[in-house]
């Protein structure tokens, strides 16, 4: 079974998800980031690959970014780093990157790759709908793969179930129509919003991203959803501390309250 699929079916709530740039800090960092979140409990994980425009993505990543890139992150360097991850781990993996640099690698070709070292699934944000399912859902699909695609607060209620049927794996309910960026608390509308797409009762699971970076958002988010997408709060965490194992301990202990 798809990991992605058993961590939903399992029935676990207060899912936490976190994302971290390949390549930042620290060219080879990869793996032992990977392995310090496994360890102190986080459920999933997204693997950012640097792109040089990351669109949906506010200052912090987008300098994470840019330091990874400095640092020589490709998506070639990624996959070498991760040929023997699932020696290390199980904990379901998720690519998170752009359309450029994945059709730079080929997407089958990427699919391809991603099943051999052990990736569950994609989040690529900048593929259109439409161009995703006439050209890439057959792909991801002969690979077992799973897809997540974005929602908004703007997107229509229509949009967000033809969302909802094209994605596999989760839909990830984006807090705001701004880029990512931690933030203290979520308003009254934000709230509204997310009981919104609970109440749509959706085919997939949710989870929510944007802005959660402390037990207060964590909490007011997981609500009205199965659990929360944390990235800038961080890969912060690891530039302002001085070991992996210490920026998730910094931050887990921010969200979990312990």
């Amino acid at each position: 079974m798809n990991r992605i699929d058993r961590l939903f079916q399992s029935g676990k709530k207060d899912i936490l998800s976190i994302f971290f740039t390949a390549g930042f800090p620290h060219l080879n960092d990869t793996v032992e980031i990977i392995k310090t979140l496994d360890k102190k409990g986080v459920d999933l994980i997204e693997i950012g690959v640097p792109f040089s425009d990351p669109m949906a993505d506010g200052p912090v990543i987008q300098h994470s970014n840019q330091v990874a890139l400095a640092n020589g992150m490709s998506q070639k360097v990624l996959i070498e780093q991760l040929k023997n991850i699932r020696k290390e781990t199980d904990i379901p993996l998720i690519f998170m990157g752009y359309i450029n640099p994945t059709l730079q690698y080929g997407f089958e070709n990427l699919c391809k790759k991603a099943v051999e070292i052990g990736i569950d699934g994609f989040i690529i944000p900048d593929i259109p709908l439409d161009v995703y399912q006439k050209e890439y859902a057959e792909i991801i699909k002969k690979y077992d793969l799973r897809f997540i695609l974005l929602v908004t607060p703007e997107t229509p209620e229509e949009r967000v179930r033809l969302i909802d049927e094209v994605s596999s794996g989760f839909v990830y309910m984006v807090s705001s129509a701004s880029t990512t960026g931690a933030q203290q608390n979520f308003n009254e509308t934000k709230q509204a919003y997310f009981k919104k797409i609970e109440n749509m009762n959706l085919k997939n699971p949710t989870l929510v991203g944007f802005g959660v970076s402390n037990k207060e958002t964590f909490d007011a988010a997981a609500a009205h959803s199965r659990g929360c997408i944390i990235g800038s709060a961080f890969v912060r965490a690891l530039e302002d501390n001085p070991t992996i194992e210490a920026a998730a301990e910094s931050l887990i202990s921010k969200v979990r309250g312990k």
